[in-house]
């Protein structure tokens, strides 16, 4: 198979779809690469690197979509990548369709075949592909937190874990899955008093064991997530609904009660945003100001620390990179109920049924696809 790895185009992203040590694995199994020139560069993965690993470097984006089978990328496709697409072709990558009708219309409209990272499943009923970049977001939203706090991003002027004499700062976690455990934990590390809210007892139970009471655990619902967010320094949205579009839990009339200089951080700002307020940032302007709350709300925050995240990424999708390659996607989805739960778009076809009920698309069954 014809494996294609191009340079990512979203703005400030320096990640790339595979590494050099995961681009070696398909050589040496008698697949051909190729990766566009620089796609790795920034983040210290030279074109000498992934030469070494087998692959060929080719000058343009135009030439890995033209000949490879299948396209192994990091971001969503930007329009002048869907539009390259073609029938037949195999494009594996997170997706996010859900808040995103342009790309789901462009896909649909390419014939192609996408498979997306976010909604592949595991036999625990996780994400597989999903949590190497929720652990580095659920981190990093924690630090980006923080810097939005001083004064000189427009944040209140508080060190979340205080000094001493000085109360530490108050952090709010609504969501308790892979993102709002590791923020959870980044800012106990910090000093900071973290409560965390979801609406698994269960879960909740599980972390209040594993954090020996030092995180405060609460139901979530309306009322606790206002009485929360009033007393709140930083608050981090990290509720996940896969495939669809995130919920709105605070609106801007709960925002109204929050204190000034206070920050939210939105972790789901993939999947549309969970605060009524959120709207895509980037890294080269990521907060903005509304109704005295900063919010930051990048929607590619494991592209800020690009070479961590890329090795992470490729240690999580390698084996179903290397099972697509050496089978062909529908032998693959075939022998894998996991892998096939990835699959959003084939043919014109919406095969994921969060993302058809999201976009009011006719929902096409994978099984019938792949038999």
């Amino acid at each position: 198979m014809i494996i294609g790895i191009p340079k990512e185009i979203k703005n400030q992203e320096y990640r790339v779809g595979l590494t050099p040590a995961g681009v070696k694995e398909l050589t040496q199994r008698g697949h051909q690469v190729m990766v566009q020139k620089d796609a790795g560069s920034a983040i210290g993965f030279f074109d000498l690197n992934y030469q070494a690993a087998g692959a060929e470097i080719v000058p343009e984006a135009e030439t890995i979509f033209s000949k490879a089978d299948m396209v192994v990328k990091v971001k969503e496709p930007q329009p002048e990548e869907y539009r390259r697409l073609r029938p037949g072709q195999l494009l594996f990558t997170y997706l996010h369709l859900a808040p995103d009708p342009d790309q789901t219309e462009g896909l649909i409209q390419s014939g192609c075949t996408a498979i997306a990272y976010e909604t592949v499943t595991d036999e625990h009923g996780g994400l597989p592909l999903l949590a190497p970049m929720s652990e580095v977001a659920g981190r990093l939203s924690v630090q980006a937190g923080a810097r939005c706090l001083e004064k000189s991003m427009g944040g209140r002027g508080v060190l979340l874990g205080g000094v001493p004499g000085v109360e530490s700062g108050h952090v709010t976690i609504i969501g308790g899955g892979v993102v709002g455990e590791n923020a959870a934990r980044m800012a106990l590390g910090l000093g900071a008093e973290v409560t965390l809210l979801d609406r698994s007892v269960a879960r909740l139970r599980e972390l209040d064991h594993r954090y020996q009471g030092r995180l405060k655990t609460l139901y979530s619902t309306t009322e606790s997530v206002l009485q929360c967010i009033r007393r709140s320094d930083l608050v981090i949205g990290a509720v996940l609904v896969p495939g669809a579009a995130a919920p709105k839990l605070i609106s801007r009339e709960m925002l109204k009660q929050m204190i000034p200089g206070s920050v939210l951080v939105d972790v789901a700002i993939d999947q549309g945003g969970c605060f009524e307020t959120s709207r895509a940032t980037t890294h080269d302007n990521p907060v903005y100001i509304e109704e005295g709350i900063v919010h930051y709300c990048v929607a590619n925050m494991p592209g800020a620390v690009a070479r961590t995240s890329t090795l992470a990424l490729t240690n999580a999708t390698m084996p179903f990179v290397l099972a697509l390659a050496e089978k062909g996607w529908q032998h693959a989805l075939k022998d894998d109920k996991h892998l096939m739960n990835g699959l959003n778009i084939h043919a014109g076809q919406v095969t994921n049924q969060a993302v058809a009920e999201s976009l009011s698309y006719a929902y096409t069954n994978p099984t019938k696809i792949v038999g």
